[in-house]
């Protein structure tokens, strides 16, 4: 029978530091052409308020990521993202095991932000800001805090109940608003599903580096144009400009991906401030998913 992995056997075999080496790794491939990755499809399902995504990447590794987005089921108390993995063998296109995919999105989700701080923050950054509350806000600590040795984390959140509990849950303080916790931030996370900006460009720090994960329709953004008139990098150019809604809102010029800096094949002046906008690609799936077969079936 094809082996079926769960959220505990993952969680329980994932390595976070190999996780963000990872996710290098899968732009670096992504960036010069060794991936076969087409731009998600989705299929919107108008009665259900909900759509499903179909996510492929061939490249040393053959994935197919499915993903749902349901939001209506927060009233039946239920996840409201679900998702699944089925790695393939590339030479025969046989499926070799189906893995739970929402841990997976999660942690690659903040991994890849970690990847993009640990080469775009400053080297001394000492304070780190998180927008949000929610399983990616917690990602986002994991995954930040390995990349630098931070003095200080600031917590706001949209709601005032969610962020105190998540700030003690962490060790963090609690900020009463976002520009208390981004001002003076080194570097910043918004993992939020906020449809207006939550950042303002005079907020940021010079130098700061801003990593965002709120994937929030194409009409919706975490980010204002001043936050967006910074160096903007992206996973993917063809995903961004067409999935972005702080890259479509704005009219942001995407200076490169940064896969494409990481091969040095695009200079990056990380003096400068820099926003790492990510919306998800099938090759961090890919590669993530590989990752943890290979820890499950040495």
């Amino acid at each position: 029978m094809l082996p079926y992995y769960d959220k505990t056997q993952i969680a329980a075999a994932l390595d976070i530091d190999a996780l963000i080496d990872a996710m290098e790794k899968a732009l670096v491939a992504f960036s010069t052409g060794r991936v076969i990755q087409p731009v998600r499809m989705r299929v919107v399902d108008e009665a259900a308020g909900g759509d499903m995504c179909l996510m492929p990447a061939v490249t040393d590794i053959f994935a197919v990521k499915l993903v749902g987005n349901y939001p209506r089921n927060h009233d039946r108390h239920l996840p409201s993202h679900n998702a699944v993995i089925i790695v393939f063998d590339r030479a025969t296109g046989l499926p070799r095991a189906v893995l739970d995919g929402t841990y997976i999105t999660q942690m690659r989700t903040s991994a890849v932000s970690a990847m993009a701080a640990r080469h775009l923050a400053a080297p001394n950054a000492k304070v780190l800001a998180i927008l949000g509350s929610g399983a990616q806000a917690r990602g986002h600590y994991e995954t930040m805090r390995r990349i630098r040795d931070f003095d200080e984390v600031r917590v706001w959140a949209r709601d005032p109940m969610k962020a105190a509990a998540f700030a003690a849950e962490i060790g963090a303080t609690a900020c009463a608003s976002a520009e208390e916790a981004v001002r003076g931030a080194d570097v910043v996370a918004t993992t939020t599903s906020a449809k207006q900006p939550i950042v303002r460009g005079e907020w940021l720090k010079p130098g700061a580096h801003l990593s965002a994960v709120g994937w929030n329709g194409l009409d919706g953004r975490e980010l204002d144009d001043g936050v967006m008139a910074n160096l903007v990098l992206v996973e993917s150019r063809e995903a961004a400009s067409q999935e972005s809604g702080n890259i479509l809102v704005s009219g942001a010029a995407i200076h490169a991906e940064l896969g494409e800096v990481l091969a040095g094949r695009v200079a990056c002046d990380t003096t400068r401030t820099t926003v790492f906008i990510s919306v998800g690609i099938a090759t961090e799936d890919a590669y993530a998913a590989d990752l943890v077969l290979s820890a499950l079936t040495p």
